[in-house]
C-alpha cells in the first residue's frame, strides 16, 4: 500500500506503508502495572456551535471510544487534559462526562479530574475561594460515584504566596476525599499558567514540598502522576515516595523505560499518549506480567518517535495528534475537535504522525488512515 505525501514545500513522493497493526490482547485484572489511559472527547460536528462557543459532544462515539479502553482492560483518566478540560471542556461539560461514563461502566477502573477550572484564576483574591471551588468538584464527582485525580490548580499557582499555602489546600481538600486520590503534578510545558506550582520554580524545592503533602496526608494519596517529561526526575521522586503510594508516569517521551523500572522501582502510568496507543499499551503490559520484559519493550520501544512527535512543543496542541489518530483509525467519523483545535497543528505534523504510526504498527486499518489521509491532504489543497 502507498500513498502520495507532500514535503514543506508541497512536492509529493509515494510513501509506502511498512507497519503492521499490533493484535489486541486485553490487560487481566491482575497485570503488572495499574495503566489508566487519558481517553479525549469527540465533538459533535454538525451541531450549530460555534468553536469559540459551548462545547457540543457526540456521546455515542464518546462512550464507544471508552468502551475501546475498557475492553482492553484499561482504566480511563476521565475529564483530564487530553479531554481538553479547561481547553475547550468546562466543568458542567466534563460533570456530565464523568456522570456518563460511570453509568456506562461502573465497573471499570476509572479516576476523574477534579479541579477548579469553573472559577476565572484573574478573579480569585483568596486561598478560601481556590478551597471552596476544589470543595465544590469533590462533592459533585463523588455524589456520581466516582474517584478523584486531584488536578492542578491554575487558580491556586496564581494566589499562592509559597509552599505553605500549597500544604494548606491540599490538606483540606484531601481530608474531604472518601477514597485516596491520584495527585497530578503537570509540567507548565502542559499548561503555561502552571509555571511555579507547589510555590518553586525549581524542581528540588517544590520536589520536597509536595512530598511533604504526600507524607502527610498519606492514607488519602493512591499515588502521583508526574507530567514533567523528565525521566531522571521523575525516578527521583518515585524513589522517594512513602509506600504504598504509586507513582503514575505521564511522561510521554519515556513511558517504556518509566514502567519497566529499575532495581528501586518502576511506576505505572496514566498517559495521554495510551488514548491512541491503547492496543500497543494494552498488549505491552500483557508482556510484562507474563514475565517477558524483553517483549513489552520490543512493543513499546517503537511507538516512542509517534508519541514524542505528538507531543512536541507547542505541548499543549499535542491533543491535535491524538484526535487525528482517532479519526485515522475509524473511532470517530470526523476530524473536527472542540474549539477548532483541529487547526493548532502543520500539514507536515500530520504527515509526520501518520508516518511514525504506521511504522510502529499504530494505524489499525491502514487502508481506511490512507483514505482519510487522502481526504485530508485534498482539504490543503495537495
Amino acid at each position: 500500500m502507498k500513498i502520495a505525501l507532500p514535503d514543506t514545500n508541497g512536492r509529493l513522493t509515494d510513501y509506502r506503508l511498512t507497519g503492521t497493526p499490533i493484535e489486541p490482547a486485553p490487560m487481566a485484572p491482575d497485570s503488572a502495572r495499574v495503566v489508566y489511559s487519558a481517553a479525549h472527547v469527540v465533538r459533535n460536528p454538525f451541531a450549530d456551535a460555534d468553536p469559540s462557543g459551548q462545547a457540543v459532544i457526540d456521546w455515542n462515539a464518546t462512550m464507544a471510544f471508552r468502551a475501546h479502553l475498557t475492553g482492553l482492560g484499561l482504566g480511563v483518566a476521565e475529564a483530564m487534559d487530553t479531554a481538553q478540560r479547561g481547553m475547550g471542556l468546562d466543568w458542567p461539560s466534563a460533570l456530565e462526562l464523568i456522570r456518563r461514563t460511570k453509568s456506562a461502566f461502573p465497573d471499570a477502573l476509572v479516576a476523574n479530574g477534579c479541579g477548579t477550572d469553573h472559577i476565572n484564576p484573574a478573579n480569585v483574591k483568596s486561598l478560601e475561594e481556590v478551597k471552596a471551588a476544589y470543595l465544590e468538584q469533590v462533592e459533585a464527582i463523588q455524589a456520581a460515584g466516582g474517584r478523584i485525580i486531584l488536578m492542578a490548580s491554575r487558580a491556586l499557582a496564581r494566589i499562592a504566596n509559597g509552599p505553605e499555602d500549597y500544604a494548606r489546600v491540599y490538606e483540606e481538600i484531601l481530608s474531604a476525599c472518601d477514597e485516596p486520590v491520584i495527585l497530578h503534578w503537570l509540567g507548565d510545558m502542559f499548561d503555561p499558567a502552571l509555571a511555579g506550582y507547589w510555590g518553586a520554580s525549581a524542581f528540588p524545592p517544590a520536589l520536597d514540598t509536595v512530598l511533604g503533602i504526600i507524607n502527610d496526608n498519606a492514607s488519602k494519596v493512591d499515588g502521583i502522576k508526574i507530567s514533567l517529561l523528565d525521566a531522571q526526575k521523575e525516578i527521583e521522586m518515585r524513589r522517594r515516595l512513602p509506600a504504598p503510594v504509586r507513582m503514575y508516569t505521564g511522561d510521554d517521551f519515556n513511558y517504556p523505560e518509566l514502567m519497566a523500572g529499575d532495581l528501586t522501582g518502576f511506576s505505572h502510568a496514566l498517559l495521554g499518549i495510551f488514548d491512541p496507543l491503547a492496543v500497543h499499551a494494552a498488549s505491552a503490559v500483557q508482556k510484562l506480567s507474563a514475565g517477558d520484559e524483553s517483549g513489552f519493550r520490543a512493543i513499546l520501544d517503537p511507538t516512542v518517535p509517534l508519541a514524542r512527535h505528538v507531543f512536541r512543543a507547542p505541548t499543549q496542541y499535542y491533543k491535535t495528534g491524538v484526535v487525528f489518530l482517532a479519526w485515522l483509525n475509524g473511532h470517530q467519523s470526523h476530524f473536527t475537535m472542540i474549539g477548532g483545535a483541529e487547526a493548532m497543528r502543520s500539514l507536515p505534523y500530520f504527515v509526520e504522525c501518520f508516518k511514525q504510526a504506521d511504522a510502529c504498527g499504530a494505524l489499525a486499518k491502514p487502508d481506511l488512515a490512507i483514505e482519510r489521509m487522502q481526504s485530508l491532504l485534498r482539504l490543503y489543497g495537495a
